[in-house]
């Protein structure tokens, strides 16, 4: 087997991140002008009161009203607009009796929280409980709410999110412009750079809300709600309401904490409650809701405040110290920049873990100098797959090496990974290899399966991934916040990234892709499974039987889309299927699969026992998807057995029907551009009998 980006010596280990030393970008944008809708007139000038709840919680609901009464000052809710009774559905009003709890005897839940964080907290605000850098992050947590509330209206009246234009949809934002304004006013030699930062906030309230209401509804293209009865539907309703809920006011709680001397572990208690009693709430209600969503309402739940961390660094990129998983605070390695290092993952704060339990590590050789560090190229390592004792035993013993990552060394820069412009159109972006250390195609989610014989195998894949992914994240993101020339900041949505893996990793990529478009939240991202296209040999042994057995044995079901997660999801023409209603929303978001037509390794790792079989599955595969919205394919015809296509510079400058490789990737992650398909017949009869043509037209 070809390695993947083959390692070569020279290592440079990345250095711990020391502290974090930020100034404010909103402070350096906007200035605070001399009235906004929290003060306002002659009763402006009025002192604050120093009541201890209202200084400690100055923006969240109840406390303004605290501090209007004791202040005699009338001070609008700025937040009003989408949370108004008249703008939910009847289902969503009544979502709280259904489930026995109502919204009084939640907040005597939630209430404990807010006397946790006061007696806590010191009694001197950070900073003015009316100045920019406190309204932005209240803006951004109170209309995320709202849009979110929008979209299950719009659930409600026509089975799918609202529309971009939707007039409410379109007010909401306007809201958080008006309420950031209010309080944020423009420098004039930084108009451009506060107004780029005031759009990644909007950005960032559109993406999140739809996040939330996807992780419930199935996708943004609310696939599961459209799909389920009745009875499906009120469950799915509780779920998103008390998760809206939950974000709500956990964002609010990190902005109100955000202000005072909290620690992270005040934070962390502050949360439970509200965390539980969502659980709670969803169980009592929605008891089979993994049967809908691939998630239970523990996960559900997690998975809700893992976004509330996002939410809460977007709003106030200056939060530190308060224990967020998110944003530049949670930044946890430096690396120079146009090299290759090693960074080890904290296995105890991400949950990483190798097949030889030892610690998951990987490789990142950010864009050089002069060259923005958010285009990013994501390659997952391949090396096959293990199931059981007689294969894993075996391949444990003679190659230990495939199940740690520690081990591996800096990639070489071969074909698509090439640090050569003339090379590779990706050669100056940020990338990052993740290696392959579990057998689990990047699919495990954190469970030890035993094998039997004493063997006992750690199924992590898809966890280490995405814990390098997001640390990933975080080092771009306070790096942006840190560079003077980026003074719009970080923005999820302006990520330009292309993941992909080879042979295993291949896999990893279409069982992940999702994630990183609806969790992350990187909308421009193109995804390029390579030589492992997760084929049905439709047999016993094969891709579909084994997903209905190692999908719940290896702790995979919350890590596949809410959409699409049983066993025959495992397959590509399943999973692409699924995953394509919700691609092209904007153009990078294509599926690209590729492989060579005869590729006798990855045949042998999806169980097909003659060529001409795998070449009859690939070509039926095909016919059945190219016409999928966002998919697109690239067979190559070399007429021998090729594992593996984007890393050989042979092929990678080759062509098929007049396309070359590395344009055709090119046109799809960095113009945009929806690309075509390509695939010829060949001699592939003549030379494997029993091939048979493709099933619909090819060049």
């Amino acid at each position: 087997m070809l390695p993947m980006w083959v390692p070569t010596n020279g290592t440079a280990k990345a250095t711990p991140a020391g502290p974090s030393k930020k100034t404010s970008k909103t402070s350096r944008l906007w200035k605070r002008p001399s009235q906004n809708r929290w003060s306002r007139g002659a009763a402006a000038t009025k002192e604050r009161p120093a009541s201890p709840v209202c200084s400690c919680f100055p923006s969240s609901d109840w406390v303004r009203d605290c501090g209007a009464a004791e202040s005699g000052l009338t001070q609008p809710d700025p937040f009003a607009a989408g949370r108004s009774e008249k703008a939910k559905p009847v289902r969503f009003q009544s979502i709280e009796a259904a489930s026995g709890y109502n919204a009084r005897m939640k907040m005597q839940q939630v209430l404990p929280l807010v006397a946790l964080l006061v007696t806590a907290c010191s009694t001197e605000p950070k900073y003015d409980p009316a100045s920019c850098e406190t309204i932005t992050g209240f803006a951004l947590a109170e209309c995320t709410a709202s849009v979110a509330r929008l979209h299950a209206d719009c659930l409600e009246t026509s089975d799918a999110l609202c529309e971009d234009a939707d007039g409410d949809i379109v007010a909401a934002f306007d809201d958080l412009r008006a309420d950031v304004n209010a309080s944020c006013e423009t420098a004039d030699l930084l108009d451009e750079a506060a107004a780029a930062r005031l759009a990644g906030l909007v950005a960032a309230c559109d993406q999140e809300a739809t996040s939330l209401v996807g992780r419930v509804a199935g996708g943004p293209h609310a696939a599961v709600w459209a799909a389920a009865s009745d009875s499906d539907r009120e469950c799915l309703a509780t779920a998103l309401s008390a998760s809206i809920e939950q974000v709500e006011q956990s964002t609010i709680s990190f902005m109100a904490c955000a202000d005072q001397a909290c620690s992270d572990a005040t934070v962390a208690n502050a949360r439970a409650p509200l965390q539980d009693v969502t659980v709670i709430e969803v169980e009592e209600a929605c008891p089979a809701l993994a049967g809908l969503i691939a998630l239970d309402p523990s996960q559900l739940v997690h998975n809700n405040a893992g976004q509330v961390d996002c939410i809460a660094a977007m709003g106030r990129p200056d939060i530190d110290d308060l224990g967020l998983t998110c944003g530049p605070s949670a930044a946890e390695f430096d690396v120079p920049r146009g090299q290759w290092s090693q960074v080890v993952v904290d296995g105890e704060r991400w949950g990483t873990l190798c097949g030889d339990r030892t610690d998951y590590a990987f490789w990142i050789r950010p864009a050089p100098e002069g060259s923005p560090i958010d285009k990013v190229l994501i390659g997952l390592e391949g090396g096959g797959v293990c199931v059981f004792a007689d294969d894993c035993g075996p391949k444990l013993e003679r190659s230990p090496e495939l199940f740690s990552a520690l081990d591996n060394e800096e990639p070489l820069p071969l074909a698509i990974a090439s640090d050569d412009p003339n090379e590779s159109p990706f050669s100056e972006w940020t990338q990052v290899y993740l290696p392959y250390c579990n057998q689990d195609v990047f699919a495990g989610g954190g469970v030890d399966e035993d094998l039997g014989g004493g063997l006992v195998l750690p199924r992590y894949g898809s966890i280490n991934a995405r814990a390098a992914i997001t640390m990933v994240r975080n080092w771009m993101w306070r790096t942006i916040e840190d560079d003077p020339t980026r003074p719009e900041g970080f923005r999820a949505d302006q990520v330009q990234a292309l993941i992909g893996g080879w042979s295993a990793g291949s896999y990893g990529t279409l069982y992940n892709y999702h994630w990183v478009l609806d969790d992350l939240g990187w909308a421009r991202t193109t995804a390029f499974p390579d030589a492992g296209l997760a084929l049905d040999n439709e047999q016993p042994l094969g891709v579909r039987a084994l997903g209905l057995v190692k999908i719940p044995l290896w702790g995979t079901l919350p890590y596949l889309p809410p959409y699409c997660f049983s066993g025959d999801c495992a397959l590509a023409s399943v999973l692409t299927e699924a995953l394509a209603p919700r691609l092209l929303s904007v153009p990078e978001q294509q599926m690209l699969l590729l492989t060579n037509q005869i590729d006798d390794i990855q045949a042998g790792d999806s169980y097909f026992t003659s060529r001409e079989g795998f070449l009859n599955a690939l070509r039926s595969t095909y016919c059945d998807t190219k016409d999928l919205n966002g998919v697109a394919w690239y067979l190559t015809s070399v007429e021998a057995s090729v594992h593996v296509v984007t890393l050989r510079t042979e092929l990678w400058n080759g062509s098929v029907g007049g396309m070359v490789m590395k344009d055709w990737m090119a046109q799809a992650a960095i113009s945009g551009e929806v690309v075509d398909i390509y695939a010829e017949e060949a001699n592939f009869m003549d030379l494997v009998p029993g091939t048979t043509p493709f099933p619909c037209a090819v060049d």
